[in-house]
C-alpha cells in the first residue's frame, strides 16, 4: 500500500509541471492568435492604416489589449507578437513572428483605465535590426491622421536607432492621453520558447528564414501576405 501511494505521489510530481507548461503555451497561442484577429478587424476597416505605408513596412507589431491605468503616473503593460518580411533586407513575403513585450510609463495627470489595441509598423530595416537586437525605447509625439474616430496613430522615433514605427490604436474605453511615448517594446524570448517548444530567439526566428509559422499565427501572416504581398521601397 505504502508503495502504491509513493508511486501515486511521484506520478503527481512528474504531471505537474507539465500542466504548468502546456498551459503557458496554451496561453502565448492564445494570443498569437488574437494577434491575427486584431489585425484581421483593423485591416478591414476602410481608411484606417493606408495602404502605402502598410506595403512599405518591413515589420508588424501587434499588441492585443494592451492595458494602461494610471491616477498621476501613467503605466502601460502588454504582450503580443512581431512578423517581419522575410530576406536578407525585409522584402518578401511575411514570416514567422516572435513574440513581444511592451513596457513602460508616462508622467502626466491621467486618471482611469482602458485596454487597447496596438498595431505598430516598423518602416526601415534599422528600426527592425534594432527591435530584433534588444529594447527599443518609443518617444516623440508628431501626430498623423488615422482616419475613423476612436483611432489614433503616431510616429514614435527612436533618435538613437534613427528608427521610425508609426503605431496605431484601437481604442476600448475611455481614457485621457493614450500614447506609447516612454514605452519600450522588446522580444519575448521565453514566450518563444513556449510557441516553439525549442529556445529560439527573436534573431534567429526572424532571419533564419528557417522557421515554420506556428498553427496559432496563420490568421495573423496570411492577413498580411493578403493585404501586403509586396514591399515598396
Amino acid at each position: 500500500m505504502k508503495n502504491l501511494l509513493a508511486l501515486m505521489l511521484g506520478a503527481t510530481l512528474t504531471l505537474q509541471p507539465t500542466y504548468a507548461v502546456a498551459g503557458t503555451a496554451n496561453k502565448d497561442e492564445d494570443r498569437l492568435k488574437d494577434c491575427g484577429a486584431v489585425l484581421n478587424e483593423i485591416l478591414g476597416i476602410p481608411d484606417n492604416i493606408p495602404q502605402d505605408l502598410l506595403d512599405r513596412a518591413d515589420c508588424v507589431v501587434v499588441y492585443p489589449s494592451v492595458l494602461k491605468a494610471a491616477f498621476v503616473f501613467g503605466g502601460s503593460y502588454g504582450r503580443g507578437a512581431m512578423t517581419c518580411r522575410i530576406g536578407e533586407h525585409f522584402t518578401e513575403a511575411w514570416g514567422a513572428p516572435t513574440m513581444m513585450a511592451l513596457e513602460g510609463g508616462s508622467f502626466g495627470f491621467q486618471i482611469g483605465g482602458q485596454a487597447t489595441d496596438f498595431v505598430l509598423l516598423v518602416m526601415n530595416e534599422g528600426g527592425a535590426r534594432g527591435i530584433l537586437a534588444g529594447k527599443v525605447k518609443l518617444g516623440g509625439d508628431a501626430s498623423i491622421a488615422a482616419g475613423p474616430v476612436g483611432r489614433e496613430a503616431s510616429a514614435e522615433t527612436d533618435l538613437t536607432l534613427r528608427s521610425e514605427i508609426l503605431s496605431y490604436s484601437r481604442s476600448r474605453g475611455l481614457f485621457a492621453g493614450i500614447s506609447l511615448e516612454g514605452s519600450t517594446i522588446r522580444p519575448d524570448n521565453k514566450a518563444n520558447k513556449q510557441v516553439y517548444s525549442k529556445s529560439v530567439d527573436a534573431r534567429q526566428i526572424v532571419l533564419s528564414e528557417q522557421i515554420r509559422v506556428p498553427a496559432a499565427a496563420e490568421q495573423l501572416v496570411s492577413t498580411l501576405n493578403a493585404k501586403a504581398p509586396h514591399h515598396r521601397p
